[in-house]
């Protein structure tokens, strides 16, 4: 029989051969979730022995993660702003770059009363939620052209008893369309999928293979939906209204250009932890 540590030092040298970054982090993480408890109460229970049932469950989540399934599908959540979040195959894994934009968002939306924001490319619906659960009277409305993604958005907005408090619709942002003047937006925001189409093939196993293409790459040069979304924000966008996108890294200049070739003014960049340009964001005239 198994105790906790040898099936964490077996799980780890298996993780190992698989080129699974951090092996015995996910081999610890994947045992705390089989058992139900926190990845440090492990170290005080070292000596325990798991039983026939907590083997099996374990083995088949190692042997996921060997195949390279990202760990956030396997253990079917995320925590993201400090929220919890239902992950699956049907939208991205939301990341900690992508924190920074809904900090960014936040800072100009706490400066107007009941601000109207558009969030486009629902996914989990992590950056609407996170921004509704931070402010007070706004209105936001999350669009994705996936109907799988809204279903799992709208599951997560009950999960943080946001029921009803956001509007999520399945429609792509070339179809949207206001009825009138009235409803247009203080802000837009969008993570689109920015990845070109020649870089696709050379990414890591667990986006290429597990995540949802569609979410990752605009099928192109990365560009078309800064394009598509920046051109549609001049008539959705109130005067002096803001749009915050999230890009790839060394797309800054390029997106900056086409925001500025599109009467966007004050346009800025914000980096990652990495110091790498990850959110950039303008006026609209």
């Amino acid at each position: 029989m198994l105790t906790l540590l040898s099936a964490i030092e077996l799980s780890t040298e298996y993780l190992n051969t698989k080129n699974v970054e951090s092996p015995r982090l996910n081999a610890e993480l994947l045992l705390a979730h089989v058992l139900n408890c926190k990845r440090m109460d492990l170290y005080l229970r070292f000596d325990q022995p798991l039983s026939d049932i907590e083997t099996d469950e374990y083995r088949k989540s190692i042997k996921r993660r060997g195949n390279r399934e990202p760990l956030q599908y396997i253990v079917g959540k995320v925590e993201f702003f400090g929220l919890d979040f239902l992950v699956d195959k049907r939208a991205l894994i939301p990341r900690p770059e992508t924190e920074i934009l809904v900090e960014n968002v936040l800072k100009f939306a706490e400066t107007i009363v009941q601000p109207r924001i558009l969030d486009i490319g629902s996914g989990t619906g992590n950056i609407a939620i996170s921004l509704a659960k931070n402010l007070d009277n706004l209105n936001i409305t999350s669009i994705d052209i996936s109907q799988d993604a809204i279903n799992l958005s709208i599951k997560n907005a009950e999960l943080n008893d946001l029921n009803g408090n956001i509007i999520f619709k399945n429609i792509g942002i070339d179809d949207f369309e206001l009825n009138d003047e009235a409803q247009k937006f203080d802000i837009i925001v969008s993570n689109p999928p920015y990845i070109k189409l020649q870089e696709y093939s050379n990414l890591e196993i667990e986006l290429k293979y597990f995540e949802p293409k569609e979410a990752l790459t605009d099928f192109n040069n990365g560009l078309s939906f800064y394009e598509r979304i920046v051109k549609k924000s001049k008539s959705i966008l109130k005067t002096n209204g803001m749009l915050f996108f999230e890009i790839g890294q060394g797309q800054d200049l390029d997106v900056v250009k086409i925001m500025e070739m599109n009467n966007f003014y004050n346009v800025k960049t914000v980096n990652d932890y990495q110091n790498i340009p990850r959110v950039i964001y303008g006026e609209i005239k």
